[in-house]
């Protein structure tokens, strides 16, 4: 218990004395003071002055409470989302509960389906940002054990019964994290927002900057899945490559991380709900599914093979994508 003492406390000590995290995560943290404010800074750099992220704009109304805001793991923690989920293309099995009966799978569609008009049932995850991990500094994140086989350990730890629904999170969380990348592909589990940016680094190279694309909510509703029309025509970020993190259901934040060599396309698609609610959402198509696992929910959904077209799904707000700082509209 103490150990989820001390974890719930670190955020604090950030706020107040700026201690526990890295420059990168400071900065981070100083940037979303300053979007609270009001300020145009979208620009974090490393100590030798070179830009290493380009944030995106913040769209905050300052009168009422936003999640455009897209790091809330920085707030505080005192639970965790157990039905957090991921895109896992080779292994459907851990990523995708029964897709018949949860409508979480409808979330994916073709890129034909890419017009104005187009009306779609999607499902979008939604987070309270209040109650969302945190991440931690890297050197505490290192310091915890982070494998499915120390699990006991991890349980007693964050004083978790082996079969609560936080307990069997945790496990599905892990065996994502130690999943082997199929052909093509290579994945990282983040435990601490310096993890993030040394594997982004990893894939774009050391002296690229690099850029982040979210999802953003222009109203607050607590509907998951409903209808959506494609409002205008949606808009390619033409990036040469791409880092998507999705969130894990865990005690402190954890980003599954992964990159492809096959082709994929990037967009930003302003889309309205049938109860009103706009957004403008992210949305990647693979076009290249020929690796994917036969079971995977998405072919099942649209009623294809892998392979045959290309698949396509929506970022909720909470999950990541980093292209090039350079990638244009």
């Amino acid at each position: 218990m103490e150990r989820m003492s001390r974890i719930s406390r670190t955020p604090n000590k950030v706020r107040e004395m700026g201690l526990g995290l890295t420059s990168c995560a400071l900065l981070l943290h100083l940037y979303l003071v300053m979007c609270a404010k009001g300020s145009e800074s979208k620009q974090i750099r490393s100590e030798d002055n070179n830009i290493i992220i380009q944030l995106p704009g913040s769209n905050v109304n300052p009168h009422k409470k936003s999640d455009a805001i897209h790091f809330p793991q920085l707030g505080m923690v005192h639970k965790f989302d157990p039905q957090g989920h991921t895109d896992n293309h080779h292994h459907p099995s851990i990523s995708h509960m029964d897709h018949k009966m949860d409508p979480s799978a409808m979330r994916f569609f073709t890129i034909e389906d890419m017009f104005v008009g187009k009306k779609m049932p999607l499902y979008f995850h939604r987070t309270d940002p209040s109650n969302s991990p945190h991440f931690l500094p890297r050197d505490e994140a290192d310091s915890i054990p982070f494998s499915s086989k120390q699990l006991p350990d991890l349980l007693r730890r964050f004083a978790f019964y082996p079969d609560s629904s936080q307990a069997k999170s945790m496990e599905r969380s892990l065996r994502q994290c130690e999943a082997e990348p199929m052909e093509g592909e290579t994945n990282f589990c983040a435990t601490s927002l310096e993890s993030m940016l040394d594997y982004n680094r990893g894939v774009f190279g050391l002296n690229t900057p690099f850029r982040l694309v979210t999802t953003i909510y222009f109203s607050h509703t607590d509907v998951s899945f409903q209808n959506y029309t494609i409002l205008e025509a949606p808009k390619q970020i033409l990036a040469t490559k791409m880092v998507a993190c999705h969130s894990l259901p865990y005690p402190y934040a954890v980003f599954y991380c992964h990159s492809q060599k096959s082709e994929n396309k990037v967009y930003k698609v302003l889309i309205g709900g049938d109860n009103g609610e706009r957004m403008e959402a992210v949305a990647v198509c693979h076009m290249d599914t020929s690796q994917w696992s036969r079971d995977h929910a998405s072919f099942r959904v649209l009623g294809i093979e892998r392979g045959t077209s290309p698949v396509c799904h929506f970022f909720p707000a909470d999950n990541l994508i980093w292209v090039p700082a350079l990638a244009s509209i």
